[in-house]
C-alpha cells in the first residue's frame, strides 16, 4: 500500500549541526572590513583580497557563505556587492550598524557556550558574568557594540512618552545604563531630559563617553554601584530597564522593581526591555535561546514572559502593565506608578 504521508529527512537537523558556522563566517567578514570595503564600490575576489589584507583563499570560502546567506551578491563577472540588508546593518559607518555584536561571538560568547553539556548537568555557569563588579570590564567592552540594537526602540519609547512635547523638567533614572542609549534617545526628544545613570564605574566610563559624542554630557549624572544597593534618587518621571532582568534573575528583578517603583515620582512611568518569551514558553526562539545563553553566563538568569514581568510589576506597586510595539527583539513593557 502506498503511504501519502511525507517522508521524513534527517535535513534540518543536519543543517542545525553546522549553524554555528554562520556566525563566525560574519565575524570574519566584520573583522576583516569586508562589509566596509564593499560599501564603495564592487569588487572581484583578488581586488578584494588586496583592499582587506586577507587572502583570496580564505575570502572565497567565506564570501560563497554570505553570497547563499544574501548578505552579498556577486555577479557573472565575479564582482561582488553589498545587498540591502548588509548595506543597511553590517557596515561599520551606518547608523544601523549590528555587526558590533559579531566581534565578540568566537572570544566572549562561543568559549562559554563550549561548556553547556557540563553547564546542564551543574546548573552553574561556565562563568557568572552578570552578577558581580567582576562582569564590568566585560560589559564595559560589549555595551558599545550593542548601542544600534537598543537605540530605534528608545526613539519609539521617546515618542510614546510624547517627550517632545514636554514644557518642564523630565528626570529619567536609566538603570544599568551600559552605553545610555535609553537615556540619549529620551533625552534627543527634548531639551528638558535629563538623565541619572546607574551602572559600574568602568561601564560609565563608556557611558559618558558616549553622552559626550551625542553632545548630551552636561546632561548626564552618573552614579557607580549594584543595582539594588546604588542611591537611585528620587522623584523621577521615567526609569529604564533596558535588557536588565535577564541577567539578574527573578528574585533580584523583584527586588530591583521595588526599588525602581520608590525612585519614581507618582504617575511616573517604568519601561522594560527583555527577550521575552510566550507564557507557555513554546517562542519565540530568540527569548529561548537567550535563556540559554543566561544559563551559561548567570547564576539565576533566564527570559521571562510579559505575564511573569506583569506581575512582578502589579506586586511592586505599578499599575496598567501593558507592551508597547518597537523595533527590538520584543515590544516594550510600561507601567505606571500609582
Amino acid at each position: 500500500m502506498n503511504s501519502t504521508a511525507p517522508s521524513v529527512t534527517p535535513e534540518r537537523i543536519m543543517q542545525f549541526a553546522w549553524s554555528f558556522a554562520l556566525p563566525l563566517a560574519i565575524e570574519a567578514a566584520v573583522r576583516h572590513r569586508v562589509f566596509d570595503v564593499l560599501a564603495k564600490q564592487t569588487l572581484t575576489l583578488d581586488e578584494l583580497a588586496r583592499a582587506t589584507g586577507a587572502s583570496s583563499r580564505g575570502l572565497a570560502a567565506i564570501l560563497d557563505v554570505l553570497v547563499g546567506l544574501g548578505l552579498l551578491a556577486r555577479d557573472e563577472a565575479g564582482r561582488y556587492a553589498l545587498t540591502p540588508e548588509s548595506d543597511a546593518f553590517l557596515v561599520s559607518h551606518r547608523a544601523g550598524f549590528i555587526g558590533g555584536i559579531f566581534r565578540h561571538v568566537s572570544t566572549q560568547l562561543l568559549p562559554n557556550w563550549l561548556h553547556l553539556t557540563d553547564i546542564v548537568g551543574s546548573g552553574k555557569p561556565a562563568r557568572a558574568d552578570n552578577v558581580a563588579s567582576e562582569s564590568a570590564p566585560f560589559f564595559a567592552e560589549f555595551v558599545e557594540d550593542i548601542f544600534p540594537l537598543s537605540y530605534p526602540s528608545a526613539c519609539v519609547l521617546a515618542g510614546a512618552l510624547g517627550l517632545a512635547q514636554a514644557c518642564g523638567p523630565v528626570s529619567v533614572l536609566d538603570l544599568g545604563a551600559g552605553s545610555g542609549v535609553w537615556g540619549i534617545a529620551l533625552a534627543q526628544a527634548s531639551p528638558h531630559v535629563t538623565v541619572r545613570a546607574v551602572d559600574w564605574p568602568d561601564v560609565l566610563a563608556v557611558t559618558r563617553r558616549v553622552a559626550e559624542r551625542f553632545g548630551l554630557g552636561d546632561r548626564l549624572t552618573t552614579v557607580a554601584g549594584d543595582l539594588l544597593e546604588a542611591d537611585f534618587g528620587g522623584g523621577h518621571q521615567v526609569a529604564t530597564l533596558g535588557q536588565i532582568l535577564h541577567s539578574i534573575g527573578a528574585e533580584r528583578s523583584r527586588a530591583l522593581l521595588a526599588r525602581t517603583h520608590a525612585a519614581l515620582a507618582p504617575g511616573g512611568t517604568i519601561a522594560i526591555a527583555e527577550h521575552l518569551v510566550d507564557a507557555d514558553r513554546r517562542g519565540p526562539m530568540r527569548g529561548l535561546i537567550f535563556a540559554v545563553n543566561m544559563l551559561v553566563n548567570t547564576e539565576t538568569g533566564g527570559t521571562y514572559s510579559f505575564e511573569e514581568i506583569a506581575g512582578w510589576l502589579t506586586e511592586a506597586g505599578f499599575t496598567n502593565p501593558s507592551q508597547l510595539p518597537a523595533p527590538g527583539p520584543s515590544p516594550l513593557i510600561l507601567a505606571t506608578r500609582g
